[in-house]
């Protein structure tokens, strides 16, 4: 299988996994069902807010019901979802739910994939009849030399499923890596996966206690972690693995994720960069309903350029308007740019007036 370099920094020997491929292109909703997890892996990223809570999140908002979940499935239009926590297999009636549920709403067609720790055969088989496409073993670090121990290789000759191994590339952890890769495919896993170690609020102390040094001044990669992964690929450079750089994720599956999602979403006066945020005017008043009616008779905004945001308190205008007329209003005017996402998390803001 020929070795290949993509431009964000990542590689792979052959094809990669079918949920990776729907990763890319942006068109799989990631689903957190829980954050509870009995792993204890020292390099855990996952973020304080879902760190050993039963939370769900669906993409960057937290969800309470089925059809909060499905309709930010919809909003950007999802051939897929990735499950994952914590780890799903904490809860596994909630996440068999959810698969059924999933493809009952959009079809078999729907791929679903899953990352776990529990490699354990009975769930498995249960999570296959829920109609499971694709599974993701993530065996704790202590295993990695040891793994007959473990029933992977069991799973893989009873299932139909695909059946891989993701873990993080750790520095220092070149021959037990090789060793993990080594014994998953001789016994039939479809595919490996790589990750680039990074640090984030909940890991960072990682740096400290394993000497760990951030790998540049533009990302949060860890120095060594990409040479590991390479290293390993090389010698067994006749097996499906890939290697998902720190920039992979943000510049190629994020970015299309969210231009997917903002041109489901966007309004007609939204408009949407080149790295999928939105650009839009906002003007805060206490009373929106008088704010409309101003800018509806005394400058001729048609209604389709506004929108009454109840929820934020806000009155949303095209940009290209406010920045025309933004210095006459009498009330606090901004130009911002912010994420598709239920959180609208700000990019940036420009005050455009004068209060």
């Amino acid at each position: 299988m020929p070795f290949q370099r993509f431009d964000s920094g990542s590689a792979a020997n052959g094809e990669l996994a079918k949920g990776c491929e729907y990763c890319i292109k942006g068109s799989k909703m990631v689903l957190l069902v829980t954050g509870r997890c009995k792993a204890g892996c020292f390099y855990c990223p996952i973020s304080a807010e879902k760190k050993g809570k039963d939370v769900i999140y669906a993409n960057e908002g937290r969800v309470t019901t089925d059809e909060e979940v499905i309709n930010e499935a919809l909003s950007m239009e999802a051939e897929g979802t990735g499950i994952t926590g914590g780890d799903p297999s904490e809860n596994m009636e909630r996440t068999i739910h959810f698969i059924r549920l999933l493809k009952e709403r959009f079809g078999k067609e729907h791929h679903i994939h899953m990352y776990t720790a529990v490699i354990d055969l009975d769930n498995a088989i249960e999570l296959e009849k829920a109609g499971l496409d694709e599974i993701r073993y993530h065996p704790i670090e202590s295993l990695w030399t040891c793994m007959e121990k473990t029933q992977l290789a069991e799973i893989v000759k009873t299932v139909k499923m695909d059946v891989g191994v993701e873990v993080p590339a750790l520095p220092g952890k070149e021959e037990e890596t090789y060793a993990l890769a080594k014994y998953a495919f001789e016994v039939g896993v479809k595919f490996m996966n790589l990750n680039e170690l990074e640090f984030s609020e909940s890991n960072w102390d990682m740096m400290k206690t394993h000497n760990f040094l951030v790998k540049d001044e533009l990302s949060s990669a860890v120095l060594g972690a990409e040479d590991v992964a390479i290293n390993v690929m090389f010698r067994l450079k006749d097996y499906p693995i890939h290697f998902c750089s720190s920039t992979f994720k943000d510049s190629v599956q994020l970015r299309n994720r969210l231009i997917r999602r903002a041109e489901h979403i966007a309004k007609e006066y939204d408009v949407i960069t080149e790295d999928g945020t939105i650009i839009k005017g906002l003007i805060y008043h206490k009373n929106l309903d008088e704010a409309m009616d101003l800018l509806r008779n005394e400058y001729e905004v048609p209604d389709e350029l506004m929108f009454k945001d109840e929820d934020r308190k806000r009155l949303e205008i095209a940009s290209w308007i406010l920045e025309e007329i933004g210095a006459e209003l009498p009330y606090k005017c901004y130009i911002v740019e912010e994420y598709p996402t239920e959180d609208r998390l700000e990019v940036e803001r420009t005050p455009i007036s004068k209060y």
